[in-house]
């Protein structure tokens, strides 16, 4: 009798866990279909077309023949709903596009920028939670104390300092200063020079973590706090576990999935909002593509980047998911 109970048991959570699985599907693909439609449609509403971008104030010398040939040959002459249907039956096949500008496919150049700003987010992750975490966790320790008040204004500051503020403030000073401008060279890769790589990219890294500092610091004391006035915390300080131990073992470990889910929601972010911060220090980044891409009106470069970095999104929401169901079961269990 147990073992039939056992199996039906194992039966329902596998059809609970699949369900769940084919509800995140579901939902991931509606997400990516609605971005596609919501770019799509204000890529539109934004005045001007790549004719006018490529050819500037001679574009109005163009003939009405001309004209129709340069929008046959970017594909802008055929109703809006056929413009879409095609752009997303070519991205079925694994068509992105081509950026007429650059002279490349727009898969070739996403593949060139995506790890550029998958390195520059992971860099700016790894401030952000050697910055945060720590602070959290110091303000939690003493409540309303002036090590509090210290990582409150921290925070504060990580918050309403804006990036490209701290950004261009902090290229200027090392350039003035310092003798360093990490924009003064030409951009070299991970692979190809790993220590000038470093140099260009630890200041951007920085400046980004320090905007993403702030919530994960905030996240860390909230929780620290919730855990540090259950129970079992209260019973292992009454039986002597050391401080340190307390902090790490049975603090910070069951605090972590709220850390997590924030630290995953950000790094989401990263890889699409790091635009500004690409910009001002000349990283050949993704989000630096849609920028330029906006710029000189490339439908088919914007519109499969900004797909491209939802995704990820998407991927990064997942894994996260995975994640803080493995750092906490109970979270599997639900």
């Amino acid at each position: 009798m147990s073992t039939v109970n056992g199996a039906v048991t194992r039966l329902r959570t596998s059809t609970v866990l699949r369900s769940g699985w084919l509800r995140i599907v579901g939902t991931a693909l509606l997400t990516l279909i609605g971005v596609s439609i919501a770019v799509f449609v204000m890529l539109r509403a934004i005045p001007g077309d790549q004719i006018t971008a490529g050819l500037g104030t001679e574009a109005a010398a163009l003939t009405p023949a001309q004209r129709a040939a340069l929008e046959s040959y970017y594909g802008i002459d055929k109703p809006l709903v056929v413009q879409y249907f095609s752009w997303l039956g070519n991205l079925l096949t694994g068509n992105l596009g081509y950026s007429s500008r650059n002279q490349a496919g727009v898969l070739d150049l996403t593949l060139r920028a995506l790890p550029v700003t998958f390195e520059l987010a992971v860099l700016a992750m790894l401030l952000a939670v050697v910055i945060g975490v720590p602070l959290g966790m110091l303000s939690a320790s003493r409540p309303n104390s002036p090590r509090d008040a210290v990582g409150q204004a921290v925070g504060l500051a990580g918050l309403s300092v804006p990036a490209f503020l701290l950004g261009t403030t902090l290229l200027t000073v090392l350039a003035a200063w310092f003798g360093f401008n990490p924009n003064g060279r030409t951009f070299a890769g991970l692979f190809s020079d790993p220590l000038v790589n470093l140099q260009q990219m630890i200041v951007p890294a920085f400046v980004l973590g320090f905007g993403i500092a702030a919530p994960i610091m905030r996240t860390t004391r909230t929780a620290v706090l919730e855990v540090r006035s259950q129970d079992f915390i209260r019973t292992a300080r009454a039986k002597g576990v050391p401080p340190r131990r307390l902090q790490t073992r049975h603090v910070l470990r069951n605090a972590l999935v709220p850390i997590v889910t924030m630290g995953g929601l950000q790094f989401g972010y990263l890889l699409g909002g790091a635009v500004v911060v690409e910009q001002i220090f000349s990283i050949p980044g993704i989000g630096r593509q849609v920028l330029l891409g906006i710029q000189q009106k490339e439908y088919a470069l914007v519109q499969s980047t900004v797909l491209v970095i939802a995704l990820a999104f998407v991927v990064v929401n997942l894994l996260t998911d995975l994640l803080y169901r493995v750092i906490d079961p109970r979270v599997a269990a639900r």
